[in-house]
């Protein structure tokens, strides 16, 4: 089974990354044949300021959260150049309704985005990062179904004219954290301004665990925890007795929402111990980080080339 992920190096990475995406991805990791990459060229829809430092930050993070280079193929997007040449020949099968319904498009010019060919064309490059490697399951957050649906679509009209050349892929959610919650109980994203970092200084992530809204309940009255932003970000970090444990202290009353957001920030900082070591290794050896980035390109593009081939040959490029 061929497993693919990707994400933008757009900053810090934040827990809805960790827990909608790359913690899915580590644990396909000797299961599964494994792909994870940075999508840098994506970024440039976004303005792709400082894009190199970040592309490098995001690279350190993924290696630190678990991301195994002997067990997964992990590149920079824009060092296997091939993604743009089938981008380009998938442009040719992908109607323009199929584009003005993607909702990506939608958010970001909403957002105040500027329009451009680049931004609107976002669903046909990610749809060649699935294709070109031949991808079976791409784990995904909620938001991302529909860009896997539309690479679906792509390689059915592609498929109809030249034959079975590309792997129809198919979207894995978890149920649970298909919309990991903000702060403001919104969905967690960079865009909304309501994310909770994985890294950083123990007392920053611990002032914006403080900011969690949470109801106005009297400290000795007992409280809801299905409801509760606190409860649910803190939820992810736990199991068995000690999800139970949580939710009777909610019962029981006694405790302001602000013990259960200190307690947040304690479990999450000692959940994410070892990543914070890892992490600290691979910023101290950036070279090594860049030496594993290239021998990822180096087997994506060896596997990208026989679909490339394929392609080229069914198209009339290869003369």
């Amino acid at each position: 089974m061929r497993v693919l992920t990707g994400i933008q190096p757009s900053g810090d990475l934040h827990i809805g990354n960790y827990f909608g995406s790359i913690k899915q991805m580590v644990e396909a990791q000797g299961n599964s044949e494994t792909f994870a990459f940075i999508a840098n060229y994506h970024a440039m829809t976004s303005g792709g300021k400082d894009l190199s430092k970040l592309t490098m930050q995001c690279a350190t993070d993924f290696l630190a959260l678990g991301i195994d280079p002997d067990k997964s193929t992990f590149w920079i997007q824009s060092d296997v150049k091939e993604v743009l040449e089938l981008y380009w020949t998938l442009s040719s099968f992908t109607p323009m309704g199929l584009l003005e319904r993607a909702h990506s498009f939608k958010d970001k010019t909403a957002k105040g985005i500027p329009a451009n060919h680049s931004l609107f064309s976002y669903p046909v490059l990610m749809a060649a990062d699935i294709l070109l490697f031949g991808s079976e399951i791409v784990p995904v957050g909620k938001d991302q179904i529909q860009h896997v649906e539309i690479a679906r679509d792509i390689a059915t009209k592609f498929n109809n004219q030249y034959g079975d050349i590309l792997t129809m892929p198919e979207f894995k959610v978890q149920e649970e954290v298909q919309t990991v919650p903000g702060i403001d109980g919104q969905k967690m994203s960079k865009s909304y301004g309501n994310i909770v970092n994985i890294f950083g200084e123990e007392k920053k992530q611990l002032k914006t665990i403080k900011k969690i809204v949470t109801e106005n309940v009297a400290m000795e009255e007992p409280k809801e925890f299905e409801t509760c932003n606190v409860y649910n970000m803190a939820k992810l970090f736990l199991e068995g007795e000690n999800l139970i444990a949580l939710q009777d202290r909610y019962k029981a009353g006694g405790e302001g929402h602000g013990h259960f957001k200190v307690y947040l920030a304690e479990v999450m900082w000692e959940y994410f111990k070892e990543y914070r070591e890892k992490r600290e290794y691979f910023e101290n050896n950036q070279d090594e980080v860049r030496e594993i980035l290239k021998l990822g390109a180096k087997r994506a593009t060896e596997v990208a080339m026989p679909t490339i081939e394929k392609i080229r040959t069914a198209t009339g490029l290869n003369y």
